[in-house]
């Protein structure tokens, strides 16, 4: 699909709570479609939240500049249950959708997360959706468009296209980041038989009635089909999180003088990278000669700094609070190897972060901790990129990193030669999503 050159572009409208300042993955998807829809003859207006009165787990200003000049952003208010989880938890922090950096929970840490699981469905975000949806409405009305999406989590989100579809039969595009039901942490909210059966109802719903529905990977397709029997895998389309070439403008810069195997984003226990630490140190023992250093970019859990210390690695250990994302992208740029992992979590192959194809465009070879023949591991096979390693793999972990110090005592650049990502990037992904609003 090209541009529509000197035709009048179609305006369509992205509707979505996290958007610049907030910071982390979730906002780089939407925020890079609405900077090459343009191209592809889209028009698009973006329905948010006041930044001054959202819930944002993190910050990230500096996104501000990538919001392209002339795209009506229109904010609107919210009221969500934050302020009062702050005031009865004592917590500064907005908790992460799974809780991630709660900590070792108090009691009552336990009873929001009860609360959150019970009376707000399907999470507590569903307070911004009468304003989301009158503002969409308002601009819909307005401005002749005929096509609108709506990008989860929060997946409340998409009872806002629900209703518009059914009041105003609206052309509607529900983009699902991750599962809804099926995610990772759903069992840890203590939902009520009353509460499932109501947030199950309002995931087949959206399922059902949403013209078209993107999800990142072909396992979370798989997860979806399963929801109801009358959906058309056809309905049904993948377009994964990518990268954005204009991100990567600086150029690969590897220490000569340490072996820095990098981390970016959020770690928990979750993630289960205990066998990756133990391989780790003892490739450290049986080089004593070269200097290693892990690096965390990012929220690291209490839990994963003890299991750090337990082997025996503070010494070579380096955490880095969350940084703006174009600091973050520099911190790849500058590492020797690249460290993901995947929850260690029932329904995980399919799993895909904006965070696999970050790393793709750094160009630096990838040690993957989680499941064999997932999604994220048929990428890094398909692209030659690096391996996946289950997480009691640790003779294998420490043969590859064996492997990669030898040949690092060689040539300090391990950077790739050359690998094919280029069908990931945010511009081609975005092409996909064009094609899906024009119909």
């Amino acid at each position: 699909m090209k541009s529509t050159g000197p035709h009048t572009p179609q305006p369509a409208l992205l509707i979505t709570y996290y958007w610049p300042p907030s910071g982390g993955a979730g906002v780089q998807r939407c925020l890079k479609f609405v900077k090459h829809l343009p191209e592809f003859g889209i028009a698009p207006t973006v329905v948010t939240v006041d930044d001054r009165q959202a819930s944002y787990p993190v910050l990230d200003p500096s996104l501000n500049a990538e919001v392209p000049a002339g795209v009506n952003v229109i904010r609107t208010g919210t009221r969500e249950p934050f302020e009062f989880y702050k005031k009865i938890t004592g917590k500064k922090d907005i908790p992460f959708g799974g809780f991630a950096n709660t900590g070792q929970e108090t009691w009552k840490q336990k009873l929001f997360k009860f609360l959150r699981g019970n009376l707000f469905i399907p999470d507590p975000r569903v307070g911004w959706n009468r304003y989301a949806y009158a503002a969409a409405k308002k601009a819909i009305q307005a401005g002749g468009i005929k096509a609108v999406v709506t990008s989860s989590p929060p997946h409340s989100t998409q009872l806002v296209g629900l209703k518009l579809k059914k009041q105003l039969g609206i052309r509607w595009i529900a983009d699902m980041r991750d599962p809804w039901t099926d995610i990772y942490y759903y069992q840890d909210l203590n939902h009520t038989a009353l509460a499932q059966k109501l947030d199950a109802k309002y995931e087949r719903d959206v399922l059902e009635h949403a013209d078209a529905v993107v999800v990142v990977s072909e396992d979370m397709k798989r997860l979806f089909l399963n929801k109801s029997t009358t959906l058309d895998p056809h309905k049904i389309h993948v377009i994964p999180n990518g990268y954005d070439e204009d991100d990567f403008v600086h150029p690969s810069a590897p220490s000569t003088e340490e072996f820095i195997i990098t981390y970016t984003g959020t770690l928990t226990e979750a993630y289960n990278v205990e066998g990756f630490f133990q391989a780790l140190c003892e490739t450290v023992t049986r080089n004593p000669l070269l200097r290693y250093r892990l690096r965390f970019v990012g929220k690291v859990s209490q839990e994963i700094k003890r299991q750090i210390e337990e082997a025996g690695l503070p010494l070579i250990t380096e955490y880095i609070d969350y940084v703006p994302h174009e600091e973050s992208i520099k911190y790849l740029m500058a590492s020797t190897v690249l460290l993901m992992a995947i929850p260690d979590v029932p329904n995980n192959f399919g799993i895909l972060t904006g965070k696999l194809f970050e790393y793709l465009a750094a160009n630096k070879p990838i040690i993957c901790i989680g499941p064999i023949h997932g999604d994220a591991d048929k990428i890094l096979d398909e692209c030659g990129a690096g391996r996946v390693f289950h997480y009691s793999g640790y003779a294998l972990i420490l043969d590859y990193l064996m492997q990669l110090s030898k040949t690092w005592k060689i040539n300090t650049n391990l950077d790739l030669p050359s690998i094919n990502y280029t069908q990931y990037s945010r511009r081609s992904l975005t092409e996909q999503l064009a094609k899906l609003l024009v119909k």
